[in-house]
């Protein structure tokens, strides 16, 4: 399922270049702008590892930075609706779920997601500063807040996201992570032990 979507979101790479090149009107539809890396490094980290592996979540900071989360069939989706669009020519719009989560959150979320309860979750706040992990990421996410409005989306493209939170991290869980078998998979919990071990 991974490898679909990967070949799936090349493909809308693909037809978005070519109807750039024709030289047609432009419409940019922007998900969270974060580099193909770092999706793979959240997709393997996601806390839906430590709660379905019972392990303490450390989360950099406070646990209170805001982020925000979509699916990848919303954005396809968004990206259908600007077709034959004429408002949509020349506009930029924002593509992710209409909710926003902080860091402690989207552990508890995970959790439900993966049919545990949200207080049943450890999570341990550590000070990323006080750590020198060299190349090694003890956290996926940008210690800062980042999310984006998508009423504009909503608006002008009558488009509405299908997933919210628990049923995109539900997706991920159940046809990323077990339909990969990475729950029996062998994970390097090092950093994470690094952090637990100094506090």
């Amino acid at each position: 399922m991974v490898r679909q979507r990967s070949i799936f979101s090349f493909f809308l790479v693909l037809l978005a270049t070519f109807l750039i090149s024709c030289g047609g009107p432009g419409v940019a539809v922007a998900p969270p702008t974060y580099t193909a890396t770092q999706l793979e490094r959240i997709q393997a980290y996601v806390p839906e590892i430590q709660a379905v592996r019972d392990r303490p979540i450390p989360i950099p900071g406070n646990g209170l930075h805001i982020t925000q989360l979509g699916h990848v069939k919303d954005l396809a989706l968004a990206m259908t609706q600007v077709l034959g669009n004429k408002q949509a020519i020349g506009q930029i719009y924002n593509i992710s779920g209409d909710r926003f989560v902080t860091f402690d959150g989207l552990a508890r979320a995970s959790a439900v997601a993966a049919g545990k309860s949200p207080d049943a979750v450890k999570i341990v706040h550590y000070d990323p500063k006080k750590f020198d992990f060299g190349k090694r990421k003890a956290f996926p996410m940008r210690v800062q807040h980042f999310f984006a409005s998508v009423n504009k989306a909503q608006t002008e493209l009558n488009w509405h996201p299908e997933y919210d939170l628990i049923s995109g991290l539900q997706d991920s869980l159940e046809n990323d992570y077990l339909a990969n078998a990475k729950d029996k998979a062998e994970v390097d919990f090092s950093v994470d032990e690094e952090i637990l071990q100094a506090l």
